[in-house]
């Protein structure tokens, strides 16, 4: 997809993302080598929508597993049309049973989830498998046969193997340990808190009515409440909420009164509103 690192990030840019050097050489790779992406890092710094972005730039189909407590084989993989067989039974009744059960573990009653859809067909596909630290470690065993191989074994039809390969971004917040065998497949990638000039470029890009002063302002006041000890400090994804909130309000600096009556689109916890209240100090930032 990419010819090389630059291409990367100049494509993504055209995107709305703008990716660091580590993002853009890491992605290369992944598309060169033809290896899995693991993203981690913390929520709201842009993990799923790099996924998004690639399959923009690429004209690929996104294909999204959700991963959450409870996410088993039927939701990954495929399952069969329960409803559909039976009504094709109920059709049959004078079909033997070796001519009923012939027809009904086809192609036709087979439901494809997100893992067996992003291996099948010609068409290019980005395979993004979000938050897979939510999901029960037994998932991580569904994940190694598709990352190894690109191939997932239906028994009733056999082994189906991709014909074009997905470029595949797994997303994680760390919440748990994912197994090494995992990793192994995977190429690595750590997604922390921009630096300062690269999220003033982001705000302004998301955010382009927002005086380029005030800009600077709303980045170095998140960057100094990331410097606290809160609960969950504000993600990138916030301060873009926040720059918009203060474009809304018709802000064209950010005084003590503007800054306590919006905290609440930064901070998500009262001892953290309370916290950065008594100790932010616009003066100083």
């Amino acid at each position: 997809m990419f010819t090389s690192v630059d291409d990367v990030s100049a494509r993504l840019a055209q995107t709305g993302y703008l990716a660091s050097p580590a993002v853009a050489t890491t992605v290369f790779l992944a598309d060169r080598l033809g290896k899995p992406l693991l993203v981690e890092g913390p929520a709201g710094v842009g993990k799923t929508e790099l996924a998004k972005a690639v399959a923009e730039v690429a004209g690929a189909r996104l294909v999204r597993l959700q991963c959450y407590e409870g996410v088993d084989e039927s939701r990954a993989l495929y399952e069969w049309n329960h409803a559909k067989q039976l009504l094709r039974i109920s059709a049959g009744r004078d079909e033997t049973w070796d001519e009923t059960r012939t027809d009904i573990f086809s192609e036709e009653f087979l439901l494809s989830r997100p893992l067996l859809t992003a291996i099948r067909g010609d068409e290019p596909k980005v395979l993004l498998i979000d938050e897979t630290d939510k999901a029960d470690v037994e998932v991580e065993g569904l994940l190694l046969e598709v990352l190894s191989d690109f191939q997932v074994t239906v028994p009733e039809l056999g082994t189906i193997t991709a014909s074009r390969r997905p470029f595949v971004v797994l997303t994680s917040n760390a919440s748990r340990e994912l197994s090494e065998a995992l990793r192994r497949r995977c190429l690595f990638l750590h997604i922390g808190f921009p630096e300062q000039e690269l999220e003033r470029r982001i705000v302004r890009l998301k955010v382009p009515g927002l005086d380029e002063t005030l800009a600077r302002s709303v980045v170095r006041v998140v960057g100094a409440l990331r410097a606290m000890d809160l609960r969950k400090v504000p993600s990138v994804a916030e301060t873009i909420d926040w720059a918009r909130t203060l474009l809304a309000l018709g802000a064209d600096h950010l005084d003590e009164t503007v800054v306590r009556d919006s905290l609440g689109v930064l901070l998500k916890h009262q001892e953290d509103i309370l916290k950065a209240g008594a100790k932010l100090d616009l003066d100083a930032v």
